[in-house]
């Protein structure tokens, strides 16, 4: 596959659009397209790698799946914090001025 530069057709998918389209490459970043614009709508936006973003509900199974999870963990108790004693001599002591 010859290097990309930019101006080249590349298919991405388009969040606008919501589906996969021809793009325009806008810029590049080491030799790989960084952003791109949709040829159909026009829209500049970050290469997605023809990869969509996940739907509402692959969101929710996800977030369901977590909470799942978390339920069957046991929380963690939290260690005990030793009380240090906090001495005289560490607090800042102001002088007073002489007036004179």
């Amino acid at each position: 596959m010859r290097e990309l530069r930019l101006g080249d057709i590349i298919d991405d998918f388009c969040v606008k659009c919501r589906r996969i389209t021809n793009h325009a490459i806008v810029s590049l970043l080491n030799g790989a397209a960084a952003k791109v614009r949709c040829r159909t709508c026009y829209n500049d936006h970050d290469f997605r790698n023809e990869i969509a973003p996940p739907t509402k509900k692959e969101l929710l199974k996800q977030k369901e799946l977590y909470a799942a999870v978390l339920a069957g963990v046991a929380p963690a108790e939290p260690a005990p914090v030793e009380e240090t004693p906090v001495e005289a001599a560490a607090e800042p002591t102001k002088k007073k001025k002489a007036k004179g």
